[in-house]
């Protein structure tokens, strides 16, 4: 968890964003996050948090080096003075601070440190990144035989499976920043099942994906958490169609479909098998500030 965000300016980039920043560190505070390092004086060195809970964000390229080699998580901080700045390396970076909130350093910590972005809630479930301790669970569920009735199975191979778990957290989670997910009961952290939006190779259009465990149908959950996802894709992602690909005989999947607002728009073959094709369009999008 992030406990505390250290900064390591340069002194006129401190004093030219102190007061601009002041919403960010205000935001910071409220969520129980300590801020140092913006008085020439103040330091981390006294801090109470562990390492793995702190971040650093710097301007200094050196600075940066020094940082990474000692373990502590860094994100760059880039502006119209320090241009020729060199962080080799850096996947995540920030550049208007005065725009940046805490989600947005919470979930840039979070890729740092290795740990899921928590997607979307609904009054019942909680939907976050998988993780490699999901496996289990996943394997749990798809055991039953009418989950794989019309759909791909997990690999038989544990070992092949987890390591496209962890291909799969570090290429597309931070490629994208969405995909499949994970998806969980609130009140009990049970993981019931996966959904979420994801690219098809050869299709045009980002596609809804949702499987909920056997134990948890016919109890609303498939509806509440698409529905959630979809307005996710909506608003956050700015989408404007969807596609669904349902099997023929899954009539469940395709009432579902239909209740969320998609359309039968044709057929077409996936791995040698008949797909119904079900598209969802956006009357409008959402345009972010």
């Amino acid at each position: 968890m992030l406990k505390e965000v250290c900064f390591r300016l340069h002194y006129e980039t401190a004093d030219a964003l102190r007061e601009k920043i002041n919403p960010l560190l205000v935001d910071l505070t409220a969520h129980g996050v300590r801020v140092s390092g913006l008085q020439a004086s103040e330091g981390c060195a006294a801090s109470t948090s562990e390492k793995e809970e702190i971040m650093y964000i710097t301007d200094y390229g050196t600075v940066y080096h020094v940082l990474r080699d000692q373990g502590y998580y860094v994100l760059p901080c880039f502006h119209v003075n320090n241009r020729e700045e060199a962080f080799p390396g850096a996947v995540y970076a920030v550049e208007k601070l005065e725009e940046t909130d805490f989600n947005s350093l919470d979930m840039a910590y979070r890729r740092l440190a290795g740990l899921p972005w928590e997607i979307l809630e609904t009054d019942r479930l909680l939907v976050r990144e998988t993780t490699v301790e999901d496996v289990d669970r996943f394997y749990q569920i798809y055991a039953e035989p009418s989950v794989t009735d019309y759909m791909e199975n997990l690999f038989a191979d544990r070992d092949v499976e987890i390591a496209c778990a962890k291909n799969y957290i570090e290429t597309v989670y931070a490629f994208y920043g969405y995909g499949m997910w994970t998806v969980l009961k609130k009140d009990s952290g049970e993981v019931i099942g996966r959904a979420g939006i994801s690219w098809r190779e050869g299709y045009r259009l980002p596609e809804l994906g949702f499987v909920i465990g056997v134990p948890w149908q016919g109890q609303g959950y498939a509806f509440e958490v698409c529905s959630a996802i979809l307005n996710y894709a909506r608003e956050e992602l700015q989408m404007t169609q969807i596609q669904a690909l349902v099997r023929p005989g899954n009539e469940r999947s395709v009432r579902l479909c239909e209740r969320l607002g998609f359309v039968v728009s044709g057929e077409t073959e996936v791995d040698g098998l008949r797909h119904l094709q079900l598209v969802k369009r956006y009357e409008h999008v959402l345009l972010s500030n």
